[in-house]
């Protein structure tokens, strides 16, 4: 007698408004034209060795910040950070805002007051670090080009120097601990942190016990 074969689970077809399906949640700390910081959440970011690659509004005051002024920090926030993130999340460095951006956003000079967070010197850029945030990835962006929508600039910012709390970080090595550090992550615009840890690729390096 054959065996019993489980059936495939069936899928639909959807039209969702965005894929944001799991990315972390990243704060660019960019230069404003008078020498202030602008500091700004985004979702679409994933790194290749050490360059950053970074999805962005065309109209917002980042990528403008970008295109003159390259340099910029990668602050990672974690979960306890989601509603400091929040509370970035309906405001813009733009004034006047953006036609785009008028019906659901303000203008807001301040943007570290206005989020609670505090800023942080950093060493080898001009713009602050955000002192909460569990990593600091000072960058530099060697290019800034239109995407394919129009509607978007993609980054590709070269990784300068990284800060990690220490508490991350497997004492005696340059490693993050996978099991003390977890990102705040954006999933189809709520916010969430990982869960336990299931397993890790052959290519690890980080020391775990045994």
């Amino acid at each position: 007698m054959e065996p019993a074969v489980a059936a495939l689970p069936e899928h639909v077809a959807i039209e969702p408004s965005i894929l944001y399906f799991g990315t972390p949640v990243v704060l660019l700390t960019s230069t404003n034209e008078d020498g202030s910081d602008n500091l700004a959440p985004m979702s679409s970011a994933w790194a290749l060795g050490h360059t950053v690659v970074l999805g962005l509004g065309a109209e917002g005051q980042t990528a403008r910040n970008l295109r003159a002024r390259p340099e910029l920090v990668i602050n990672v926030p974690g979960p306890e950070q989601w509603q400091a993130v929040e509370r970035l999340a309906p405001l813009t460095g733009r004034d006047p805002v953006p036609p785009a951006k008028a019906a659901l956003f303000r203008f807001e000079r301040d943007k570290f007051a206005a989020s609670g967070l505090r800023p942080q010197p950093s060493e080898k850029v001009g713009p602050s670090r955000v002192a909460e945030c569990p990593l600091q990835l000072e960058a530099r962006a060697e290019r800034v080009r239109p995407g394919a929508s129009g509607g978007f600039v993609i980054v590709e910012a070269d990784v300068l120097r990284v800060h990690a709390d220490p508490r991350i970080v497997v004492p005696g090595t340059d490693h993050v601990d996978p099991a003390e550090w977890s990102p705040l992550i954006y999933n189809f615009r709520h916010y969430f942190g990982l869960g336990p840890e299931l397993g890790h690729t052959f290519r690890t390096e980080t020391p775990r016990p045994s």
